[in-house]
């Protein structure tokens, strides 16, 4: 049974705030082999402009789909999570995310569309700062794949 269109532009509670650390974004640069020292160096950071090491583009992947698991075990949506794969990943960001951050995600479903039987399902997540800023909008697309037939 496909997705109810109805569930787009459901918006759920916001995360607890998520303190960003220099060694979570050090761990996470190492992990992905990017060695910019803008990632592990204050004093590179500072020279770019930064008030502090930066993360990487994609850290807050871990943070948006996290706060995703809302929409995930939502029992009305009726998504069957043994069938998801993860289809696309993009951001948007007003700036960098900073070591010092404390950060909160709100999720909400962009869309959701039936293709070949799968649905293709886009949940968005705003990160905004302590001080209620935006930082990044995190999009990424999940695909419930449809039922093998046997």
């Amino acid at each position: 049974m496909p997705l109810d269109q109805s569930f787009v532009g459901r918006t759920y509670p916001p995360t607890a705030p998520y303190e960003v650390g220099r060694e979570k974004i050090r761990e996470f640069a190492v992990a992905i082999g990017d060695a910019n020292p803008a990632y592990t160096d204050p004093a590179a950071a500072r020279a770019l402009g930064h008030p502090d090491v930066i993360a990487p583009p994609t850290f807050p992947f871990a943070l948006s789909y996290q706060a995703a698991q809302q929409v995930l075990e939502d029992p009305e949506l009726g998504l069957n999570f043994s069938r998801v794969v993860h289809g696309d990943q993009k951001f948007r960001y007003t700036r960098p995310v900073r070591a010092g951050d404390r950060l909160v995600v709100t999720v909400s479903i962009e869309s959701i569309k039936s293709m070949a039987g799968n649905d293709l399902m886009t949940v968005s997540g705003e990160v905004h700062d302590a001080d209620g800023e935006h930082v990044v909008t995190s999009l990424m697309m999940l695909v419930a794949r449809a039922p093998e037939e046997v």
